[in-house]
C-alpha cells in the first residue's frame, strides 16, 4: 500500500510544475537551531532538557533521527542548507577570510582586508541558486531573520530581511531573544496580499552568550552541578519556546496546514562543564557531536508522520522542497528528495567535510580542508588532510555500538578502511 507521502509525490508528478494559484502554493518555514547537540531534545531521549514544541513537530512530521550537516561550522553549514551544495562546491568553507601573516585576529577584523575577504565570500553565495532566489522566481516573498553571514539579506535572494551586512547577522540576531518581529508582521503582509511566503528563522539560540531568562535558569540549576550546563539547557528550552511562538503564529493566521516547516541545527555543541565554551568532539570537529542533527519535514495532511533512522543530510532539503513545491528537479544537486522513500532507502552513504575556522584560500577549498568523513550504514570513516592536520590519524567508528566515537577501529579493520576510502575519494578526492 502506498503511503500518503508517496501518493502526494505522485500527484505532484501529474501536475508537472508549480501550483497554479498563489492560494494553492504552500509556504515554507525553515527553523535552524544554532550550536545544538543532536542528543539534546526530549524526543531524542534527553532525560533533563524539555523541548515540547520541537517534540510535537518531530512526532507529527517526517523526522530523520540520523540527520547530518555537511560541516560542523556555522557559516559553511548554513550556506549548504540554503544552496543544497557541499562547501567545496559553493566555496564558502569557513567562518572568516584568511588572516594575513603578522596580523592578530582583532587587527584583521578591523582592517579593510577583512571586508574584502567577506565580499569574496558573498560573491560565492551570489553565484549559487538559493532557495529564496528560486522561490522569488515563482512568486514568493521571503524573509531572512537571525544568523546570516553573506552580507545584506538580498545577496541570498531574500525579498525582506533583518541583516544588513554584519559578520554573522547584525540586527537579525535579536530574533527569538528579544522579539519575534518582523516575522509576525511579514506573515500578516503576505497573508493580506495572498502571497506565498518563506521564513528563514535562524536565531542565535541556543548559541552563546548563554543568557536565558532567570525562570528557566532556576529550573535547570537544580538539575546539574555545572552552572554552564544549566545555562545551556535553559537556552535550549528558551529556543523551544520561540519555536512554539512561531508555530502558533502560523496557526493563528490559518496557515499551519498550508506551510511546510523544515527543522535542522546548523552544527552540534557539547557544553563544557567547566567553562562557557564547547567541549571537544563537538563544534568544529569531525565527530557526530559536531555534524549530526535531527532533520524534520512537517506538512499536516500532506506528509505522513514517521520517525526514520535512515540517513539524511542538509543538502537534501533543497531537492526535497523543490519536489514538494512541484518545481523542476535540478539534477546537478548532490542531495536527494527525502519524500522519495525509494531514494532514501537506496542511499548507501553520506559524506561531509570540515575546514579551518579562517579560510586559507577563498577560492581553493582543499587548502582549508581539515577532514573528510563518510558514513555507510553504521560505519564512519574520517580521513585527515595531513597538510593541515599533520598529527591527525585516519579514524573508523562503529556508530551503533559506539555513538560517542571512542574506539578507533582503523588499526584493526584495515580492509574496511581501504574499501570506504575508495568511496570517499570518488566523492571528493582533491590532490592533497
Amino acid at each position: 500500500m502506498k503511503t500518503l507521502t508517496q501518493v502526494f509525490a505522485f500527484c505532484l508528478l501529474c501536475l508537472g510544475s508549480s501550483f497554479g494559484n498563489a492560494d494553492d502554493r504552500p509556504n515554507v518555514v525553515m527553523i535552524i537551531s544554532d550550536d545544538h547537540a543532536w542528543t539534546d531534545y526530549g524526543f531524542m531521549g534527553h532525560k533533563v532538557v524539555q523541548t515540547p514544541n520541537i517534540d510535537r513537530l518531530a512526532k507529527s512530521g517526517l523526522t530523520f533521527r540520523r540527520g547530518y550537516v555537511t560541516s560542523s561550522l556555522c557559516c559553511p553549514s548554513l550556506a549548504s542548507i540554503i544552496t543544497g551544495k557541499y562547501p567545496h562546491q559553493h566555496k564558502i568553507t569557513s567562518n572568516d577570510p584568511p588572516i594575513p601573516a603578522g596580523m592578530t585576529n582583532a587587527e584583521f577584523n578591523r582592517s579593510p582586508l577583512f571586508q574584502e575577504g567577506r565580499e569574496r565570500m558573498n560573491k560565492h553565495m551570489e553565484a549559487c541558486v538559493t532557495l529564496p532566489r528560486l522561490l522569488k522566481e515563482n512568486g514568493y516573498q521571503s524573509l531572512q531573520t537571525g544568523k546570516w553571514w553573506q552580507g545584506d539579506y538580498t545577496r541570498g535572494g531574500f525579498t525582506d530581511g533583518m541583516t544588513k551586512g554584519g559578520r554573522h547577522g547584525d540586527d537579525g540576531l535579536i530574533i527569538g531573544r528579544k522579539t519575534m518581529e518582523p516575522i509576525t508582521s511579514f506573515m500578516d503582509k503576505c497573508v493580506a496580499a495572498k502571497s506565498p511566503f518563506m521564513v528563514w528563522y535562524a536565531p542565535l539560540l541556543p548559541h552563546d552568550p548563554h543568557t536565558p531568562p532567570d525562570r528557566l535558569l532556576e529550573k535547570y540549576k537544580v538539575k546539574t552541578d555545572s552552572i554552564h550546563i544549566a545555562r545551556y539547557w535553559a537556552m535550549i528550552e528558551w529556543f523551544d519556546e520561540s519555536v512554539g511562538q512561531l508555530m502558533d503564529g502560523l496557526k493563528e493566521r490559518g496557515q499551519l496546514e498550508n506551510t511546510i516547516v523544515v527543522y535542522i541545527a546548523d552544527n552540534g555543541w557539547i557544553q563544557s562543564p567547566d567553562n562557557p565554551r564547547y567541549a571537544p568532539k563537538s563544534k568544529q570537529s569531525q565527530y557526530d557531536g559536531g555534524v549530526r542533527t535531527p532533520i524534520m519535514i512537517h506538512w499536516p495532511k500532506r506528509i505522513a508522520a514517521k520517525m526514520s533512522d535512515e540517513l539524511a543530510q542538509s543538502i537534501d532539503l533543497l531537492p526535497t522542497l523543490r519536489s514538494a513545491l512541484g518545481l523542476a528537479v535540478d539534477a546537478s544537486l548532490p542531495g536527494i528528495n527525502l519524500l522519495d522513500e525509494k531514494a532514501v532507502a537506496s542511499r548507501k552513504a553520506i559524506f561531509g567535510e570540515c575546514f579551518t575556522h579562517n579560510s586559507n584560500d577563498l577560492d581553493r577549498p582543499e587548502k582549508s580542508l581539515r577532514w573528510r568523513w563518510m558514513i555507510e550504514g553504521n560505519k564512519k570513516l574520517i580521513v585527515p588532510n595531513v597538510s593541515v592536520e599533520s598529527k591527525a590519524e585516519t579514524e573508523l567508528y562503529q556508530l551503533d555500538s559506539d555513538p560517542t566515537e571512542v574506539s578507533n577501529l582503523a588499526g584493526i579493520q584495515s580492509e574496511t578502511v581501504l574499501e570506504l576510502r575508495k568511496k570517499l575519494d570518488s566523492w571528493w578526492g582533491p590532490n592533497l
